[in-house]
This record gives structure tokens, C-alpha cells and sequence, in this order.
């Protein structure tokens, strides 16, 4: 357990009492992860949210996962902090009492809570593969059990949700770029914007075409490489200075960024045509 939590013992004194089976079973097989790695005021935030969440939430949380960059701990200025409630349910009186817990964490850390079912996991995965393969890639156990360590997503359907990602992905990049093409600063967050979803793509890839696993930044920087279009690489390095310094160097061409982003999705999915 993370030291100074104080709030998570009397959460379960007040639940499940000071001492019995029902508060030892309850606590069984959990974990409070350690955030120390995480730069200020992120832990501090979060430890706060949890704080509420437990409190409010009145016995129905089973597990709090931290997942995308934050649980790698490689946050950058422009990312969200990405977290995942488990419950038994949802009560909405519960969820009122987090409201404002929530709306701070948002405005301070960038905050962003899925609230999901215990009974929901299952149709989850199959319904939004993509989104759960990366949250089963890169998750952090911030409290409770792990509500992850058995389930896994089937082939045929993490392959047709990869095509669906990277197709819209490209059909938006385009919409984009028609619209706010002459608007650099536009583009700046929409460059910002596009990097999660390619890295994760170029990581579910990987996996499906049984190459070893590498965090997304790594597996976008890997296929950039095995194309001989060297702007990819000059692509991709401008996207890491946006999100690092939410902006663009001097000189740099936001419009071209964006044609060579397409470019590197559009890659991406002709190599999915190829799996089977």
C-alpha cells in the first residue's frame, strides 16, 4: 500500500468496520500503485479523486486503472490522465458527490474518468477492441483487484476495429486539413491530438503481425523507419516537439505535418489488408 493514504483506511473502517472477514476479503488481492513517477500535481490529484471516488461511491468500487501514457508515466504537456472506474453498479446520488472532485482534477491534471460495470467488461472488449487492447497494454492498477488479467480480445475482431481506426482516422485528418489548413494553430492541437490513436494503431499492428511488443511511441517510430519516405521520421519527430512543448518550432510546416500523418495511416492500413 502507498504511504499516506489515510483516507483509504477510514473509507474501509467506515464500509466494512476496523477488523473482520468481510473487510479483509474486500481488500484481498488489492493494490494501491505507487504514482511517484508522475509529475506533480498529478499524484496529488489523483490521490484526491480517489479519495472522493472511494468515499462516494459507498462500498461499489472494485477497482480504479490508470491507463495510456500517465500509466507508462510518460506524460507530456498535452496528455490526458486517463483513468478507469470499475463498479457494481452506478448510482447516480454517488456519482453527484464526485462531480466537483472531478471537475478540479479536470481543470488541474486533465483528468479523464470512464465509469464502467463490472458486468460491462466483457461486451466492452468486444465492443471497442482497440480501445481495450491499449488499456490491456498499458494499465496501472491504481486500487483494488485487476479487473484485466484474464481477458483478452479476439483476433478477427481487434483486426476489423484496427482497419475502422485508421480509416476514420484518415477520412478525419483529411476533413481536417480542408478546413483548418490555413490555420496553424489548428493544426498544432489537431497533430497533438492524432499521436495517441496512431501510436496505439502501430503497437495493436505489431501484436497482430506477432513482431515483439514496444510502447506505441516506439512502434509508430519503428514502422515510420520501414517505409523509405523519410518524412514520415520528420513527422514524427515534430509530433513529439508538439506534444512536449504544445507547439510547433519555428518554421516548421503544420499543413505538411498533417499530409504526412495521413500518409503514415494510410501505410498502416495497407499492411492490415495483409493479416489474415
Amino acid at each position: 500500500m502507498r504511504p499516506n493514504t489515510p483516507w483509504l483506511e477510514q473509507w474501509l473502517d467506515s464500509e466494512y468496520g476496523g477488523e473482520g472477514e468481510e473487510r479483509n476479503e474486500m481488500i484481498s488481492g488489492w493494490t494501491l500503485a505507487d504514482l511517484s513517477d508522475l509529475p506533480s500535481p498529478v499524484p496529488q490529484f489523483l490521490d484526491q479523486f480517489l479519495a472522493a471516488a472511494g468515499q462516494g461511491f459507498d462500498g461499489q468500487l472494485r477497482a480504479a486503472v490508470l491507463f495510456g501514457s500517465a500509466a507508462e508515466g510518460r506524460l507530456r504537456a498535452t496528455s490526458d490522465v486517463n483513468l478507469l472506474l470499475v463498479l457494481t453498479e452506478f448510482d447516480p446520488l454517488c456519482a453527484d458527490r464526485l462531480r466537483e472532485p472531478l471537475l478540479a482534477a479536470e481543470a488541474a491534471i486533465r483528468l479523464r474518468v470512464m465509469f464502467l460495470l463490472e458486468s460491462e467488461i466483457a461486451a466492452a472488449l468486444e465492443a471497442f477492441p482497440e480501445k481495450f487492447i491499449d488499456i490491456l497494454r498499458r494499465r496501472r492498477v491504481l486500487l483494488g483487484t485487476d479487473p484485466f488479467s484474464a481477458r483478452t480480445i479476439p483476433r478477427p475482431l481487434l483486426v476489423a476495429r484496427l482497419k475502422q481506426v485508421l480509416l476514420n482516422l484518415v477520412l478525419r485528418l483529411r476533413s481536417e486539413y480542408v478546413l483548418r489548413g490555413s490555420r496553424e494553430e489548428q493544426l498544432t492541437f489537431l497533430i497533438a491530438e492524432t499521436a495517441g490513436p496512431l501510436r496505439s494503431c502501430a503497437a495493436t499492428l505489431r501484436q497482430l503481425e506477432g513482431q515483439p511488443a514496444l510502447p506505441g511511441r516506439e512502434a509508430l517510430a519503428q514502422f515510420a523507419t520501414s517505409s523509405s519516405d523519410r518524412g514520415w521520421q520528420e513527422a514524427l519527430r515534430l509530433v513529439s516537439e508538439v506534444r512536449q512543448n504544445r507547439g510547433l518550432p519555428l518554421g516548421s510546416a503544420a499543413a505538411s505535418t498533417v499530409q504526412q500523418l495521413i500518409g503514415i495511416a494510410r501505410g498502416m492500413l495497407a499492411r492490415v489488408d495483409h493479416l489474415t
